[in-house]
């Protein structure tokens, strides 16, 4: 197993640092996320804080955990570990004469990059909550309720329309993803496969029935695909699947599932730990827990009631 860390230098402007491999290594020419394999007795911020330095010739000044990606090739196992950087020390240059960028974080081209950065830029583009809504009522009310959600800084919205026809949803559909769309978030449809693509919605969010029966990826590039899972073989379907991200739970009991096991943050990062995916936890969970989340392997938080 060789371990690598890399980091997400991320500027005021929301624009991301690339750099290009060179000739003669594997997937030269492509453009990926600084960094490189820790050495013995290294631990991951050191070995990300030496890269970076030998690399760049800068000194890191802060490095919060993005996520942790196992990949498999025919040839190698590797553990890929991301932090998201935010601050440095130093003349940023490339010292090894290799090809630098800044990006949008918005605009990274997954094409451009080695396999192993791809889960990394969802993570990247992934906000740190996700608000799964209820079951709406008249859309008027709905509607406010979903402003006063976007206003206090929420952009991934994914409605529950579990009632009704698809056409009975499209008027409501098309007014929110024009609200969130508007602030630069997307909006995704609970289970409606079909509807998200009718109206070409940012996304669906698959059932975890859904996810086992599913025999390809449902959405087209560009579009978001969330998978709920509840244990590791849930999730490894889910990876199966392509989807881009997943919700886990319940980590703790919640009203409106009174009888359902809850994992609990142990279980939760035993099983996020061998996930290649951002995975968000679930379960009577709110914005206070975004940081005990975060520290067992979260994306971070999706939720009802704690956030709606």
């Amino acid at each position: 197993m060789i371990h690598v860390v890399a980091a997400a230098l991320v500027d005021p402007e929301r624009r991301v640092l690339l750099t290009q491999r060179p000739p003669g290594r594997d997937f030269a020419g492509c453009w990926e996320f600084p960094g490189g394999k820790r050495e013995a007795g290294e631990s991951p911020l050191d070995a990300l804080a030496r890269e970076l330095h030998e690399e760049l010739g800068i000194v890191p000044l802060a490095a919060a955990p993005l996520i942790r990606i196992p990949c498999t090739y025919p040839e190698k196992r590797l553990v890929l570990e991301v932090y998201r950087v935010d601050a440095y020390r130093g003349e940023l240059r490339g010292r090894e004469g290799q090809a630098l960028r800044w990006t949008p974080i918005s605009a990274l081209d997954r094409s451009e990059m080695p396999p192993a950065d791809h889960t990394a830029v969802t993570a990247l583009q992934l906000p740190e909550a996700y608000l799964v809504t209820p079951e709406p009522g008249p859309v008027p009310d709905f509607l406010t309720r979903l402003d006063a959600a976007l206003a206090r800084g929420l952009r991934l919205v994914q409605v529950r329309a579990k009632t009704g026809s698809d056409a009975e949803w499209v008027p409501l559909l098309r007014s929110a993803q024009a609200r969130v769309r508007a602030l630069g978030g997307r909006l995704l449809v609970n289970a409606r496969i079909e509807l998200a693509q009718a109206l070409g919605l940012d996304g669906v969010h698959l059932t975890a029935r859904q996810v086992a029966e599913l025999s390809r990826r449902p959405m087209a590039p560009g579009a978001w695909v969330g998978a709920s899972c509840h244990d590791a073989a849930e999730l490894a379907r889910a990876v199966r699947l392509g989807a881009d991200f997943a919700v886990l739970g319940p980590v703790r009991s919640t009203p409106s599932h009174p009888g359902a096991p809850s994992l609990g943050w142990d279980r939760f990062a035993a099983l996020v730990a061998d996930c290649p995916l951002p995975v968000y936890a679930l379960g009577g969970l709110g914005p206070a827990d975004l940081a005990t989340a975060q520290a067992a392997g979260a994306q971070g938080v999706a939720g009802i009631s704690g956030l709606w």
